[in-house]
């Protein structure tokens, strides 16, 4: 796949789960928080507790689920944004976790699977 099919199949993947977390009664507070050392793609609320959300879409799972693609290196990189994230927002005593949310689309119709707490908080490098 190119590069501009894999960012456009990433960018439904985001609007998709960003969706379905609404759904779901999560607040959305951020899409896609950069900084130089890491990235959350969502970032919500629900009952109190902040919800750091990677998102990995896949057009098949031939090569795996798209939750083992959020490896060691990728997992520190998320809790470094998330610590960037939580110290800017003045959140520090929030309950907060990770989840990963895969999409799958095949044929133009995402099919969506939330994992809850799939990773704890890994001390960025």
């Amino acid at each position: 796949m190119s590069g501009k099919k894999e960012l456009r199949l990433g960018a439904r993947g985001e609007d998709a789960a960003a969706h379905y977390l609404a759904g779901q009664g999560y607040a959305v507070l951020a899409r896609n928080y950069r900084k130089r050392f890491g990235e959350v793609d969502i970032v919500a609320r629900k009952d109190g507790v902040l919800v750091f959300v990677e998102v990995k879409t896949r057009s098949s799972a031939r090569f795996g689920t798209p939750a083992e693609a959020v490896d060691r290196r990728k997992r520190r990189r998320i809790s470094a944004a998330a610590l960037s994230y939580v110290t800017m927002h003045g959140l520090e005593d929030a309950p907060a976790r990770f989840d990963v949310i895969e999409v799958l689309s095949r044929g133009g119709r995402p099919s969506v699977v939330h994992i809850q707490d799939a990773f704890a908080f890994e001390e960025p490098s």
